[in-house]
C-alpha cells in the first residue's frame, strides 16, 4: 500500500502528481459555470433577440418613469387639497362624533347611575382615543396597531373628516404650521378687509405725488446737441454690429448663437436711429449668410439619427447646421414681414418708424432677398424666396420691380442645370393665371432669358469637353510590363464606366428639367393666345414664340400657324407684333417644320407689303427684327424661294435703305450682299437694259408679279455719296457685283459679320458716330485786297459805277405786262 501524506503545503500540491482535491490545507475553488460568450457566438446572435432585449430595457425605463410621474401627481394633488381646505383638530371631531353617537343610542344606552365609577372612567378614557371611534371598521387591522414612521403628513390630513361648509368661506392667509405631540397644527388668519374709500383717497394722493415727480422739467437740448447725441448712438450701434459680424465670420461654428443677438437688432426701438440700424443689420446679415452658408442643402435629422451616438465633431457640426437654418429662416421671415407691413401700410403699435421710412426699409429688404436669390440657389428656403420675389415683379414701384427683374435674369443666366429656373417659371405661370392675365408685359419677357436652346438640349458640357485619351495596345506593350498592363486595363474600364454614368445622368436630368420648363412656358403662351388676344401681353408672347418656336412639338404646328396668320389678318396688331408673328412662323417652318407641306407665301407678302412702314424715326429699332426675318426667310430657305421674289425684295430693300438711319442702311446693304451671293441672277438689276416684257410696278404688294427684273438698282449710286463711310463702302461693293476677291471685295471685318451684328455695332443710341469723326484743324484765310482781285481797270470802274447807283424798285404788274406783250 502507498502511504498518503495527510498534510502538505499548497506548493507541493501544485507540483506533485496528487489530485488537487486531496489538498487539505486549501479550500476548493468554485468554478464559474456562466462563461463569457465568445465573439463568434455574439456574431451568431439573432438580431431579433437583440432588438427584444433593447425593447424590454426601454419598456422598463418607461414604466419606471410612468410610475414616478404618477406618484408625483398624487403628491401634488394632495398638497393642493390640503392647502385649499381647512383641516380641523382631531379632538374636536372626536367630541362631536361621540356626542352624536350618544344622541343616536340614547334610548338603548344604560343610564349612568347604574354603572360603577370605574366603568364610567374606563368608557371616558376609551372615548378620548381616536382609534376607538374614528378607525375604519371595514379594515382588518388591529385597533392598537402602531403608526408607521414613514407615514406622511399628507396621509394624516386625508384621514381627518371634513365638515360641510354652510357659511361663505372667508379669505385666509396661511401661516407656518405648529408641531406638537398630537401632530402638525396648521395656522391661518382671516384677511382683513380695508376701507375701499380710504384706499381710493390714498391712491389718488399717491398718483398726484407721482405726477408731480414726473412733471419735473427735462433738460432742453439744442439741435446741435441732439445731432451729436444721435451720431454717438449710431456709432455705438455700428461698432456693435461690426463686432458681432467679425466674430461670426471668424469662427462660425462657435459663435453661431451671436446670429440671434445680431438679428435681435432688427427690432431697434430708439426712434432716432431705428431706421438706419435696421437697414445696416439687414445688409450685414445678408453678407454673413452669403459667406458662412455651406455649398449643400441642410436636411432635418430623422429620429433614428438623433438617437444614435456620434462623435463630438459630428455633433458640433449638427448643432451649427441646425442653428444656421433656424436663424436663416427667422431672418427671411423678418424680411417678409417688413415688406408686408409696407404693402399693407401697416404701422406697429410702438410707432418707432414712420410710414414713409417703411418704404426705404422695404426696398432694402427686397435688395437682400434678390441677392440671396442669386447667391444661394442651392440652399434651404430658396423656393420661399422665389414666391416672395416673383409677385414683386408686378409691383407699381418701378425701383422694386426692376430689382426683381434683374435678379431673375441673373438667376436664369447662371442656372446651368435648370432647378431654379423651373421653380421661377412655375410661380410666374401661376401668377399670370391667378391674376387673370392682368400683369405687366415685362413679367413674361423674363422668359426670353432662359438658357434653353437646341444646342444645350442635344449637346451637353460633357460632350463638348475634350474626351480623355486612353493608351493604345502598342503603347502599353512598349511602355508597361505585363502586370502594369493588367492594372491599367482595369483602371481604364472603371474610368469609362464612371464617365458614362456621370454624362448620362447629368444629360438626362438637364433634358428632363428643360422639357418641363418649356412645357410650362408654352402652356402660358397658348393660354394667352386663346383667351387674351387683345391683352398687352401679346407682344411678349409673340416674341417668346419667335425665340422658342424651334422647340415646339410638331403636332401643334398647323394650329399655331393658323392662329398667327389670323392675328396678322385681323389688323389689330402693331407693326412690331406682326413682325414677331412672321418671325415665329418661319422659325417653326425652318426647324422641324421642313417636313410639313405648308406654303408660307402669305407671310412673304405681308412682310413685303409692310417694309415701307419703316423710317428713320421710332420704327428704326424694328429693323433688327426685319433683318432676322429676312435671314430666316431667304438664307435658311433659299431652295424654296423663287428668283422673282428675291429680285422684288432686293429692289424694295435698296429703296428702304435711302430713308433710314446709317446703322439700318448698313444692315440692309449687308442683307442685299447675301442676296446677290446666294441667288445667281441678281446682277440683272445692275444693268439698265430690261429683261422680258412688262414694266416694274413698285406700288404692287405682290412680290411675284411686280416685274422687278425690269428695273435697276439706281439707289446704290445715291448711297455711294452717303455721309457715312461704311454705307459708301457697302454701296461701292454692291455696284461692283459683291465680289469675294479683288479690289471691290470688303475687308474681313465687314464680310465675316452678319447683318444683325452690323446693325447693332453701328447703332447711335449713345449719340456717338461710328467710326468717329476726325478733328479738322481750321485753315488760315488768305487776306487780299479788292484791287488784287480785279486786274482790269476798265472792269473795276464799271463795277464801282454800278455799286454807286441807287436802285429803284418798281412795282410788278403782271396784267399790264401781259397786255403789252399781246398788243405787240
Amino acid at each position: 500500500m502507498l502511504a498518503v501524506p495527510l498534510f502538505h503545503s499548497p506548493e507541493m500540491c501544485s507540483k506533485s502528481w496528487w489530485p488537487r482535491c486531496w489538498c487539505l490545507t486549501e479550500e476548493p475553488r468554485r468554478r464559474n459555470k456562466k462563461r463569457v460568450p465568445s465573439f463568434r457566438k455574439l456574431l451568431r446572435t439573432s438580431q431579433i433577440k437583440l432588438d427584444n432585449k433593447l425593447k424590454n430595457k426601454q419598456y422598463k425605463q418607461k414604466s419606471a418613469a410612468k410610475k414616478y410621474r404618477k406618484e408625483q401627481k398624487k403628491l401634488r394633488e394632495a398638497v393642493r387639497d390640503a392647502i385649499s381646505r381647512k383641516p380641523f383638530p382631531l379632538e374636536e371631531c372626536k367630541k362631536k362624533q361621540v356626542a352624536g353617537k350618544y344622541k343616536e343610542e340614547e334610548e338603548d344606552a344604560l343610564p349612568l347611575d347604574m354603572m360603577d365609577e370605574d366603568d364610567l372612567k374606563l368608557m371616558e378614557d376609551l372615548a378620548q382615543k381616536a382609534s376607538f371611534l374614528t378607525r375604519d371598521l371595514s379594515s382588518n387591522e388591529p385597533v392598537h396597531v402602531k403608526k408607521r414612521k414613514h407615514e406622511s403628513v399628507i396621509e394624516k390630513y386625508e384621514k381627518v373628516p371634513r365638515r360641510m361648509q354652510t357659511e361663505p368661506e372667508k379669505e385666509l392667509i396661511h401661516l407656518l404650521p405648529i408641531k406638537d405631540k398630537s401632530g402638525i397644527i396648521p395656522q391661518a388668519v382671516e384677511k382683513p378687509v380695508l376701507n375701499v374709500a380710504h384706499d381710493e383717497e390714498e391712491g389718488t394722493e399717491e398718483m398726484e405725488e407721482g405726477e408731480d415727480s414726473v412733471e419735473e422739467p427735462l433738460p432742453v437740448l439744442t439741435p446741435e446737441e441732439m445731432a451729436a447725441q444721435r451720431r454717438q448712438k449710431l456709432q455705438e450701434r455700428k461698432m456693435h454690429i461690426a463686432a458681432l459680424a467679425s466674430a461670426i465670420l471668424s469662427e462660425p461654428d462657435n459663435n453661431i448663437k451671436k446670429l440671434k443677438e445680431l438679428r435681435a437688432m432688427l427690432m431697434e426701438q430708439d426712434p432716432n436711429v431705428a431706421v438706419i440700424v435696421r437697414k445696416l443689420v439687414m445688409v450685414s446679415l445678408m453678407e454673413i449668410f452669403k459667406d458662412i452658408v455651406p455649398s449643400y442643402k441642410i436636411r432635418p435629422l430623422t429620429e433614428a439619427e438623433k438617437a444614435t451616438k456620434v462623435k463630438k465633431e459630428t455633433q458640433k457640426l449638427r448643432e451649427f447646421e441646425e442653428g444656421l437654418v433656424s436663424q436663416y429662416k427667422f431672418y427671411l421671415e423678418n424680411l417678409e414681414q417688413t415688406i408686408k407691413d409696407w404693402k399693407q401700410r401697416k404701422l406697429k403699435k410702438s410707432n418707432v418708424i414712420s410710414l414713409k421710412a417703411y418704404k426705404g426699409l422695404a426696398e432694402v429688404a427686397v435688395k437682400c432677398l434678390c441677392e440671396l436669390l442669386v447667391a444661394l440657389p442651392h440652399f434651404n428656403f430658396h423656393n420661399n424666396i422665389i414666391v416672395l420675389i416673383v409677385p414683386l415683379m408686378n409691383d407699381p414701384s418701378k425701383m422694386i420691380s426692376e430689382l426683381c427683374f434683374e435678379a431673375v435674369k441673373k438667376l436664369f443666366k447662371q442656372d446651368k442645370l435648370g432647378y431654379a429656373s423651373l421653380g421661377v417659371v412655375k410661380v410666374i405661370s401661376g401668377l399670370v393665371r391667378g391674376r387673370n392675365y392682368d400683369v405687366r408685359p415685362e413679367v413674361l419677357k423674363v422668359f426670353l432669358h432662359l438658357r434653353i436652346k437646341e444646342v444645350e438640349l442635344q449637346k451637353d458640357s460633357e460632350d463638348i469637353a475634350p474626351k480623355k485619351k486612353f493608351m493604345t495596345y502598342k503603347e502599353k506593350r512598349k511602355n508597361l510590363s505585363r502586370m502594369q498592363r493588367k492594372w491599367k486595363k482595369a483602371e481604364e474600364k472603371l474610368e469609362r464606366e464612371l464617365l458614362e454614368a456621370e454624362a448620362s445622368e447629368s444629360k438626362e436630368k438637364k433634358l428632363k428639367l428643360h422639357t418641363e420648363t418649356l412645357n410650362i412656358v408654352f402652356v402660358t403662351y397658348f393660354r394667352i393666345l386663346k383667351k387674351a388676344q387683345k391683352s398687352p401681353l401679346l407682344p411678349a408672347v409673340l416674341e417668346g414664340l419667335a425665340k422658342f418656336a424651334h422647340l415646339i412639338n410638331v403636332e401643334f404646328f398647323d394650329d399655331l400657324l393658323i392662329v398667327l396668320h389670323s392675328l396678322i389678318a385681323s389688323g389689330d396688331l402693331s407693326y412690331r407684333e406682326s413682325l414677331h408673328c412672321i418671325l415665329s412662323a418661319f422659325h417653326i417652318l425652318s426647324g422641324q417644320g421642313d417636313v410639313l407641306n405648308i406654303d408660307p407665301m402669305k407671310f412673304y407678302t405681308h412682310l413685303y407689303k409692310t417694309l415701307f412702314s419703316l423710317h428713320a424715326g421710332g420704327t428704326n429699332e424694328d429693323i433688327g427684327i426685319v433683318l432676322q426675318c429676312l435671314d430666316v426667310m431667304f438664307a435658311k430657305r433659299r431652295k424654296q424661294v423663287s428668283q422673282q421674289r428675291a429680285l422684288a425684295f432686293l429692289k424694295r430693300l435698296s429703296t428702304l435703305a435711302l430713308h433710314v438711319l446709317p446703322n439700318s442702311s448698313v444692315g440692309i446693304l449687308a442683307t442685299n450682299r447675301i442676296f446677290m451671293q446666294m441667288f445667281p441672277k441678281m446682277d440683272l438689276l445692275l444693268d439698265n437694259e430690261s429683261q422680258g416684257s412688262g414694266v416694274y410696278l413698285p406700288e404692287l404688294d405682290e412680290p411675284e408679279h411686280c416685274n422687278a427684273q425690269n428695273t435697276a438698282l439706281w439707289e446704290l449710286h445715291l448711297l455711294q455719296r452717303h455721309y457715312h463711310p461704311t454705307v459708301q463702302k457697302f454701296a461701292a461693293h454692291l455696284i461692283a457685283g459683291a465680289p469675294t476677291e479683288g479690289s471691290g471685295a470688303l475687308s474681313l471685318d465687314f464680310s465675316q459679320r452678319s447683318a444683325t451684328e452690323l446693325f447693332e455695332a453701328y447703332c447711335m443710341k449713345g449719340m456717338t458716330f461710328n467710326p468717329p469723326v476726325a478733328s479738322v484743324t481750321p485753315r488760315r484765310k488768305d487776306t487780299f485786297s479788292q484791287m488784287d482781285s480785279f486786274v482790269d481797270e476798265e472792269l473795276n470802274k464799271q463795277l464801282q459805277q454800278h455799286i454807286s447807283e441807287t436802285v429803284v424798285h418798281k412795282s410788278l404788274d403782271f396784267a399790264k405786262h401781259l397786255k403789252e406783250t399781246s398788243l405787240s
